[in-house]
């Protein structure tokens, strides 16, 4: 009667990395802007998480770019979970999917008004809601940064936000 688990894999991503893999993964990241997306089967124990740092390539005219897929593109990072999905034949209506991240770091918005994590989070929901997936748990948006935790054999994540406070003592007169 051996309830022990085997030995855990720790993972951490760095900015623009993502992680696929099976049940005896637990994989961290911290966010600012970014956005983690976590995608996990509750069958068979797989899935993954994404540590994206801009909503797209900037590609124009609906084209795949003529570049490797990559981790550092919500949509691009997206197709790179569908195809594993494929892979291990399976459906993408059967994973539940958890995002985290967005938040506002800097202040600064482009020229459409809206601030890199806002166009992240707007981003995931479109490529998400195309795809016929829904949004199990969600952490989007404020500001401040997150540190977010996702361990695989079972899809719980952890997340911890802590806010962005201005310095004190800086007050105008």
């Amino acid at each position: 009667m051996n309830s022990m688990k085997p030995s855990v894999q720790e993972i951490y991503l760095q900015p623009g990395e993502y992680f696929w893999g099976g049940e005896n993964n637990r994989v961290k990241t911290l966010l600012g802007s970014c956005v983690a997306i976590c995608i996990w089967h509750p069958r068979f124990k797989i899935g993954g998480m994404s540590h994206c740092l801009l909503p797209s390539r900037g590609s124009q005219g609906g084209e795949q770019p003529q570049a490797e897929l990559s981790g550092k593109y919500v949509d691009e990072c997206l197709e790179i979970f569908f195809r594993e999905m494929v892979r291990a034949g399976t459906r993408k209506q059967d994973y539940v999917v958890k995002v985290f991240g967005g938040g506002n770091m800097f202040e600064l918005k482009d020229p459409s008004g809206a601030t890199v994590g806002e166009r992240n989070i707007e981003m995931l929901k479109v490529v998400l809601a195309r795809e016929g997936i829904s949004i199990a748990a969600q952490h989007l948006g404020g500001k401040g940064h997150r540190n977010v935790i996702f361990q695989l054999w079972n899809g719980d994540c952890w997340v911890k936000h802590a806010d962005l406070l201005l310095p004190t003592g800086h007050e105008e007169t």
